[in-house]
């Protein structure tokens, strides 16, 4: 059984930074590629930035070059490195635990809130 608790959001002012952290239980964390989503009110989820089990990433494009997704297979965690935060970064932001297969586990999301 694959469980993921995000941590690490909140409350910051425009041209801040957070790091939110992705914590992972059950085995072959390695292999799991891992994304990280967000879902603003009235809009669906979409993917901010996603690593694949060699490390390779993407990101969106509203986000590339101010936020850095890395992931470590000892501690089974995972990071999103979020600067420069903008008001319409402000969402709930989910960790996605996600096999070859399609599988997909999710966390409980945390709130990531951006002020003017």
């Amino acid at each position: 059984q694959v469980q993921v608790v995000e941590s690490g959001g909140g409350l910051v002012q425009a041209g801040g930074s957070l790091r939110l952290s992705c914590a992972a239980s059950g085995s072959f964390f390695s292999a799991f590629a891992i994304g990280w989503y967000r879902q603003a009110p009235g809009k669906q989820r979409a993917l901010v930035a996603q690593i694949t089990s060699g490390g390779a990433t993407r990101y969106a494009d509203s986000v590339k070059g101010r936020f850095t997704i890395s992931r470590d297979n000892a501690n089974k965690a995972a990071y999103l490195q979020m600067d420069n935060l903008k008001p319409e970064d402000t969402a709930v932001y989910y960790c996605a635990l996600q096999r070859s297969s399609g599988s997909t586990y999710w966390g409980q999301g945390t709130q990531v809130t951006v002020s003017s």
